[in-house]
């Protein structure tokens, strides 16, 4: 119970049995060291509540002779073959729903009182494969700005720090908290 507003909240509660982790699959060339840093930043924050691990996927041939359809299928079976057993796929896509970061901690909690791990997909240059879009649980999009997928990294994983500091009433997201209305 809540007793500040009076009513039943269900929040996540980590067990020692079973701690949910996250892992972004991201289909890109080696990313620049501030990239590094600043996704390794957010996953030191998260390494308690919810650990979090990137996998980078090699890019599919590019260049003028390449056949792109042939270079986005090869992505697409790497990355699904990556895909964690069990694990509920979060595609980052721009045609996905978009989510307020209230909105976000709600999905958040949801996702994780299930009890699965957590995968996020990140495309390359030219997106998804379509086997990648068709195997997500759900499509997530970030906005309508087209981003540096490099960049995509960082946000989302500030996002996700973002989304538990609000369930946990941390005073990071200053905003109006997720079942505040």
């Amino acid at each position: 119970m809540d007793a500040r507003r009076g009513s039943a909240r269900r929040c996540v509660r980590l067990s020692a049995a079973h701690t949910v982790r996250a892992h972004v699959l991201s289909i890109a060339e080696r990313a620049p060291a501030w990239v590094r840093a600043g996704f390794d930043e957010y996953a030191r924050r998260l390494a308690q509540r919810l650990p979090i691990g990137l996998v980078e996927l090699p890019l599919g041939p590019r260049g003028h002779n390449a056949d792109l359809k042939r270079a986005l299928a090869d992505e697409g079976r790497r990355m699904q073959a990556s895909i964690p057993r069990q694990s509920r796929v979060i595609a980052l896509d721009g045609r996905g729903e978009a989510w307020s970061s209230e909105a976000l901690a709600r999905q958040l909690n949801a996702w994780m009182l299930e009890g699965r791990d957590l995968c996020f997909l990140i495309g390359g240059p030219d997106g998804l494969a379509p086997q990648c879009l068709m195997a997500a649980h759900q499509k997530w999009s970030l906005g309508p700005l087209t981003l540096p997928h490099a960049l995509v990294r960082i946000l989302l994983v500030e996002q996700i720090y973002r989304a538990l500091s609000q369930l946990s009433n941390h005073p990071y997201h200053r905003a109006a908290r997720p079942d505040s209305g």
